[in-house]
């Protein structure tokens, strides 16, 4: 077995009077699985609270953006999560609110951001995965970066926990290859650098966005994220009304979040087919039962993997652009310890030289 490692010095804050965090970056070549080690991160016991007075507090509950590369060619399939102490001990995982993953090396289909290439939260459980017959195409050198928000209401404080993210990859001698699949986001009220919540008046709601595709395609699978008392997620032809996708929140008696449904439309077959320079809508519907408007209270979008009909017309990263400048500012923000630009030097560095797929 072909098994190798290299240290990163960490960029992710300890608590007080903890040790510095670090992250250990491994690759099992045998089990075909990057092995990713964060922490230890002491976590102080914090009130429950409802997950829109989470999101109100900001990014001051992120930890800073930990940088480090890709480490092989192949296509990224599916990752695992869990949550240990120092002594080997399963942590309760939610109180990792979200772990999000950024590709500086690529950029996003319908905005002028960097790619995310995965996020875990406190609804996702178990593996995620799909068939090696498919996969996100990646690169040795690649530019990724990962920050956690921690929300440890326990009732206890939590000491030398450590984040392991084991991601699955499939190598480029597999025959035959599997097919460039790439991730694609939907937000309903997506502000690239700035916030995606909003308010949630009493009783039934909805909140849309239109947008066109500059790249047709097929659309393997989906899944996606609410807050409490949300409903769905669809996602609509503008043009004529029809539903293609929908996304259904799993939800308590009293309408608090447990879950969301995912479906696959096309591991094996043909996907469902997405037109270039046509208009779509993603839209969220939610049910508040309260009588109160709860303020930047909630989230709708939509994420799948979407198979390209010509790679060469996926949108380049503009380094100049306004609108990426403040993608990457807003992730300065959680960090802090990595200089704007020295992320767009490692991206546009990545993107000009080349990739293998």
């Amino acid at each position: 077995m072909l098994f190798w490692s290299a240290l990163l010095a960490g960029a992710i804050a300890a608590g007080p009077g903890g040790p510095e965090p670090k992250v250990t970056i491994n690759t099992d070549s045998a089990r075909h699985e990057v092995l990713i080690t964060a922490g230890p991160f002491d976590l102080p016991n914090m009130p429950k609270m409802e997950s829109h007075a989470m999101m109100d507090m900001g990014r001051s509950h992120d930890t800073p953006v930990e940088h480090f590369q890709w480490p092989v060619d192949g296509w990224f399939r599916g990752y695992r999560v869990s949550l240990a102490d120092a002594r080997g001990h399963e942590v309760p995982r939610h109180v990792m609110h979200h772990m999000i993953m950024v590709n500086f090396g690529r950029r996003q289909l319908l905005y002028p951001a960097a790619e995310r290439l995965m996020g875990s939260g406190t609804e996702t459980d178990g593996e995620i995965s799909v068939p090696k017959t498919i996969g996100v195409p990646m690169s040795s050198g690649m530019p990724l970066g990962m920050y956690v928000a921690w929300h440890n209401d326990t009732g206890r404080d939590l000491k030398g926990v450590y984040l392991k993210i084991a991601m699955l990859w499939t190598p480029t001698n597999q025959n035959p290859k599997p097919v460039n699949s790439l991730p694609i986001y939907m937000d309903v009220n997506l502000t690239v650098g700035g916030s995606n919540t909003f308010d949630v008046p009493p009783g039934r709601s909805e909140k849309a966005y239109e947008f066109t595709l500059p790249v047709g395609g097929r659309l393997l699978g989906v899944g996606g994220h609410m807050h409490d008392y949300g409903v769905r997620v669809q996602l609509q032809d503008a043009e004529s009304g029809k539903v293609i996708a929908t996304v259904k929140a799993k939800r308590e008696k009293d309408g608090k979040l447990e879950g969301m449904s995912r479906k696959l439309y096309g591991v094996t077959g043909d996907g469902l087919e997405l037109k270039a320079d046509h208009r779509y809508r993603v839209v969220g519907e939610y049910d508040n039962p309260t009588k109160a408007t709860l303020k930047k209270g909630a989230m709708a979008h939509m994420v799948g993997l979407f198979v390209p009909d010509d790679m060469a017309r996926w949108p380049s990263i503009n380094p100049k652009d306004p609108v990426y400048q403040r993608d990457l500012a807003s992730l300065q923000m959680r960090g802090g310890k990595t200089s704007m630009k020295a992320m767009e030097h490692q991206a546009s560095d990545h993107h000009h030289g080349g990739s293998s797929h």
